[in-house]
């Protein structure tokens, strides 16, 4: 009799035990989903369109034609107190082993791409045309971290885009003047993503923030250094 108590209480506590853990599974489950919905339904539009009005995200822009099935977007934008004159210097020396991208340096040289942002705008970098490359990162350890220039058009856009054929990242730089001393700066980057759809979606969780980081980044990196000159 007491033997089958026992078997009674053990059976008992183990259905007790299973219960808890599979709550605690539900529980689980339900935040992530939660989680997620909230990540991708109000989180992730504003991070990927930060300070760009809802008119700039919907609008065309130079070198949308080159990618016009992509994937992925991002429409961020930041005013900044000077002429597109000022601001367009920046923007011609972009690149590694140039002026740099602006951002988050030790962030960029975590990875080893050896970037150095400048603070000066450097003569010998401002010739730059259609058909040139830019560098991402270092010739060396990322060979193929190239983009070539498509769209050179003085003080008001750069585009770039990835040289494979079809392109499957287009990056845009579009300047636009709100008075005699104000611009707006509108940074774009459409991307194609691999057929996959759990790939894509893994890869948007990657990309998506790393392109919110670094483009924020950027953007207030060239307003400092633009209006420290222009003041």
């Amino acid at each position: 009799m007491e033997s089958l108590e026992k078997n009674r209480s053990a059976v008992a506590g183990s259905l007790i035990n299973t219960e808890r853990t599979w709550r605690r599974r539900i529980r689980l489950i339900a935040g992530t989903v939660l989680f997620g919905g909230v990540y991708w339904a109000l989180v992730r539009p504003r991070m990927l369109n930060w300070g760009a009005t809802a008119a700039e995200v919907e609008r065309s822009l130079p070198g949308d034609d080159l990618l016009p099935d992509a994937d992925a977007a991002s429409t961020m934008a930041i005013t900044i107190d000077a002429p597109p004159d000022a601001i367009w210097p920046w923007l011609r020396q972009l690149g590694q082993e140039r002026g740099g991208f602006y951002s988050y340096e030790w962030a960029e040289n975590l990875v080893g791409l050896d970037i150095h942002n400048t603070d000066r705008i450097v003569p010998e970098w401002q010739d730059l045309s259609v058909g040139d490359t830019i560098r991402l990162g270092q010739a060396d350890r990322f060979p193929d971290a190239t983009l070539e220039v498509v769209e050179l058009d003085p003080e008001r856009a750069l585009v770039l885009r990835t040289p494979d054929q079809p392109a499957w990242w287009v990056w845009s730089f579009t300047l636009e003047p709100l008075d005699d001393r104000t611009t707006r700066l509108l940074v774009r980057s459409r991307i194609r993503l691999p057929g996959n759809p759990a790939v894509r979606i893994g890869a948007q969780s990657v990309l998506d923030p790393v392109t919110f980081v670094m483009t924020y980044g950027m953007l207030r990196g060239l307003r400092e250094r633009t209006e420290r000159l222009t003041k």
